[in-house]
């Protein structure tokens, strides 16, 4: 899949990281609310510049590439507000992984949510994902709550590392259903 961009939702355009996201970007990765539940702490402006540059080229799940990461950016003012991503983990089981990084002052409206919900849309239905497993520290609740309301269901409970739970959309049947519930519910 090599999509069109900006992809649009409701209220977010997600779209390919470019140069000028660096403050944005830095505003959100440099910070230690932030990183404390991911696997590296907050960056400094160079890191983060590295980490850009190495993003940038991320835009495609197809023949040629394995790997989407994506700009969130509100509708209205362009603010960029997260960090999406979704990898292909396994061509031959059709398995693909999502991953998300929000800034805390847009946390808590849906954003997430709204954004995880198009990644997943487009695994199952543009990519023919069979799962997609979503992985987060235990103790990141705000992020349990969101793969929940997504629809992933616990597959791993604390058996090799007692932070890390594993979460899998089995298949396209359980994000349909889980979709359903979510938009009854406004999120």
């Amino acid at each position: 899949m090599a999509s069109d961009f900006p992809i649009e939702t409701s209220r977010l355009l997600l779209r390919p990281f470019e140069d000028g996201d660096l403050e944005p970007f830095y505003a959100i990765h440099s910070r230690e609310d932030v990183t404390r539940y991911l696997d590296w702490g907050p960056r400094s402006r160079d890191d983060v510049r590295r980490m850009l540059d190495r993003i940038k080229g991320m835009t495609a799940l197809d023949e040629r590439g394995d790997a989407l990461r994506l700009a969130a950016l509100l509708r209205g003012d362009g603010a960029l507000i997260g960090d999406f991503s979704t990898w292909r983990v396994s061509r031959e089981h059709r398995e693909g992984e999502i991953g998300f990084v929000m800034h805390p002052a847009y946390s808590g409206r849906g954003y997430a949510t709204e954004a995880s919900a198009e990644l997943l849309r487009l695994g199952f239905e543009r990519l023919g994902f069979h799962r997609v497993v979503g992985r987060c520290d235990a103790r990141n609740t705000a992020s349990a709550s969101l793969v929940a309301v997504l629809g992933f269901e616990d597959a791993l409970q604390a058996l090799q590392h007692p932070d890390l739970r594993v979460h899998r959309a089995l298949d396209h049947r359980s994000h349909q259903k889980a979709k359903r519930t979510a938009d009854v519910c406004g999120e």
